[in-house]
């Protein structure tokens, strides 16, 4: 009879010691495949953040541009209207031009005319002796009054044609004076349009260079946006199977934890019916591998009071330390790791630093359920989570909140540094 209960007490402890293990065996998998999935989420949420640090740039360079656009438009119409001011001003001195050749055209055909006179009056009076018919018209007076008068008379009509001929080639000299003037304007002017033609090209081109940029920029502006959306739907994507595959692990811990249950109803019947002996090793047993479990010492149930956030909570830097986050399952590493004991009754730093002289420092063949332990992230120390046994921890991970994940694997098995420390 002994010997029969003592090999029910084997078999009983066995199951109960071997269980754990095939419990690690049967989610290493999916936790795996969980863990692959948040460093996928990790690098989608990093490129993310690049292309909106790059869409916000894109979008400063368009708004400069818009205001370019503007400015040029602006100076595009401003020399338009010169342009247009400039050819009326053209136009005015032009007309005014034409009627000084007009004028100048009259008084030089008078003067034309005037010179005939005086050209016919010498030839006649050349043809008819010069001096003599001169002489003839002073001596033919019948008095002396009257001889003084057609003295006076000749002389008259002499200096008279002279006069006219002076005042028209005075008049004519200012008209062409002024007509020379007015061309120099005219020159300046049309200068002048010649610049404005040269310059309203350049501000077309330049409006047309900054069309096509801003053209291109908005092409990029699309693109970038449709990225963006395209990670999002991966990311969604990646987030519902995440969600997917803990919901397989938390109903696989579930089937996990009912067979454990029902085997140690089972042995703990199948002792009491031998002896109360065996009865005692069997619940033994199971109140070992329930310490193991749950992380015994000060650790308590440490490792299970922060599962319900699993799933359904933010990693926030900084957050956690109040009771609205709390509630929101609002959390960073630390503040996680804190309230987690605190839960258990056992008061914890809320920092890394604080963390990890909060007990005494054990080698990684020593951990056990309960244990912190740490990571080389951003920082030596930068990230502290609670191990769970079997190789995998919890805590608050930036990329999905609080979750399970693997030591030995993977991103945390490539951070962590070996530091386990256990809370006295």
């Amino acid at each position: 009879m002994k010997r029969v209960m003592g090999l029910s007490f084997v078999v009983g402890m066995s199951s109960l010691l071997i269980f754990p293990t095939g419990m690690v065996e049967a989610t290493a998998n999916l936790e795996s495949e969980q863990e692959e999935i948040q460093e996928q989420r990790e690098e989608i949420q990093s490129n993310l953040s690049e292309a909106e640090q790059e869409l916000a740039e894109i979008l400063d360079e368009i708004e400069e541009i818009n205001t370019q656009i503007e400015e040029t438009d602006e100076a595009i119409q401003d020399n338009i209207a010169k342009m247009e001011e400039t050819e009326e001003e053209i136009e005015e001195q032009e007309a005014a031009i034409d009627e000084l050749e007009e004028e100048i055209e009259g008084l030089e055909k008078d003067i034309e005319e005037r010179f005939e006179l005086l050209k016919e009056r010498a030839s006649a009076y050349q043809k008819n002796g010069g001096n003599t018919r001169y002489l003839e018209v002073v001596l033919g007076s019948e008095s002396f009054s009257d001889f003084v008068s057609r003295v006076f008379t000749v002389n008259k009509i002499a200096q008279a044609d002279n006069e006219i001929i002076d005042q028209l080639e005075e008049s004519q000299q200012k008209l062409e004076d002024s007509q020379a003037e007015l061309q120099e304007t005219l020159d300046s002017l049309n200068e002048l349009h010649v610049e404005m033609e040269g310059m309203q090209m350049y501000l077309e081109e330049q409006q047309e260079g900054n069309d096509r940029l801003k053209e291109e920029l908005e092409a990029k502006e699309a693109e970038t946006e449709n990225m963006m959306a395209s990670l999002l739907e991966e990311d969604e994507n990646l987030r519902s199977e995440e969600a997917d595959i803990q919901a397989r692990i938390d109903a696989e811990r579930q089937r996990q934890q009912e067979e454990r249950d029902a085997q140690a109803a089972a042995e703990s019947n199948s002792s009491s019916s031998n002896s109360s002996n065996g009865s005692s090793n069997s619940n033994s047993g199971s109140s070992a591998a329930s310490t193991a479990s749950s992380g015994g010492g000060n650790g308590g149930d440490v490792t299970q009071v922060g599962q319900k956030y699993i799933g359904n909570s933010t990693y926030r830097f900084g957050r956690g330390r109040n009771s609205y986050d709390i509630e929101n399952g609002i959390f960073d590493c630390s503040a996680f790791v804190a309230w987690s004991f605190s839960q258990v009754g056992i008061s914890l730093p809320a920092s890394t630093d604080g963390q990890k002289n909060a007990g005494r420092q054990v080698s990684t063949s020593e951990m056990r359920p309960g244990d912190l332990v740490f990571f080389n992230t951003y920082k030596t120390d930068g990230h502290v989570g609670i191990y769970m046994g079997g190789g995998q921890f919890i805590g608050a991970q930036s990329s999905t909140g609080v979750a399970i994940a693997s030591l030995n694997s993977g991103y945390w098995g490539d951070v962590f540094n070996g530091r386990v420390v256990r809370v006295q």
